[in-house]
């Protein structure tokens, strides 16, 4: 069997940038056990696999260990190979997703993804946290499916040197996102997700419909502008549209070719 198979990285305007996912067309869809192992062998923080389904597609994610509920970056990229790869048409693209209908609309080289927003409360900041990452956050909140961390200072999110193997101890959630105002952007932010085998994601998407609702609160405003300072860095724009949130970015193809199995 033949599989074809796109790299692309996500929310950069270059290759080498941003997040790299892959994405896997599919004419019906494999076993579970057949696309986890494609995404164990891809080693990316995610492969996505789509097939047409009614007037869009129905999307599923996978890092190297597991299923996941929702992804940004591999939507953008699966989205892009839709547009710029596989002749789609329309100006609009929807998915259905275990996290509900996502739809990514293309506005010239830009993906624009309207993802539902994260509803977050705050908590006392677990240990764990506070000892893997060697600081005392100014304040923590439980959103979905992360804690999302306030730190003073850009300069303190980029001089953060995790421990990993402790952040992966944190029980009822897929990891942390630690996150303060920005320099040059209204906010920057890492984050890391160990117990899904990804120490630290390059780009998160979704990560942004929890930064989203935190920041636009805080600075009281709608539209705003986001780094995510990893080592490749990834540019955002977010708009948070009452319980809907906007995320903006560009995308390039890195590879095409075919899995054989």
């Amino acid at each position: 069997m033949e599989i074809p198979i796109y790299q692309v990285d996500a929310f950069s305007p270059t290759i080498f940038g941003g997040n790299p996912a892959a994405v896997c067309p599919l004419e019906e869809w494999l076993e579970d056990g057949l696309m986890q192992n494609i995404a164990s062998e891809n080693y990316l923080a995610e492969t996505a696999f789509f097939v047409r389904e009614d007037d869009g597609y129905h999307l599923r994610w996978f890092t190297p260990v597991k299923e996941v509920d929702l992804c940004g970056h591999a939507t953008l990229a699966t989205a892009h190979v839709l547009f710029n790869h596989l002749a789609y048409a329309k100006e609009e693209v929807a998915f259905q997703t275990r996290s509900g209908r996502l739809t990514v609309r293309k506005d010239g080289e830009y993906y624009v993804m309207n993802f539902p927003a994260d509803h977050i409360q705050e908590v006392p900041t677990p240990d764990i946290i506070t000892e893997a990452l060697g600081i005392k956050p100014t304040k923590t909140f439980l959103g979905r499916e992360d804690y999302l961390v306030i730190l003073p200072s850009q300069k303190e999110v980029e001089a953060l040197v995790p421990d990993f193997r402790k952040l992966a101890m944190l029980e009822n959630s897929r990891g942390t996102i630690a996150t303060a105002r920005g320099n040059t952007v209204d906010f920057v932010s890492r984050c890391f997700f160990p117990l899904y085998g990804i120490d630290e994601d390059p780009t998160t998407g979704s990560a942004h419909t929890t930064l989203t609702v935190y920041w636009a609160k805080e600075l009281q405003k709608e539209n705003l502008t986001a780094l995510q300072l990893s080592d490749r860095v990834g540019t955002l724009r977010c708009n948070l549209i009452n319980d809907r949130v906007e995320i903006i970015g560009q995308a390039k193809t890195y590879l095409i070719g075919q899995i054989i199995v």
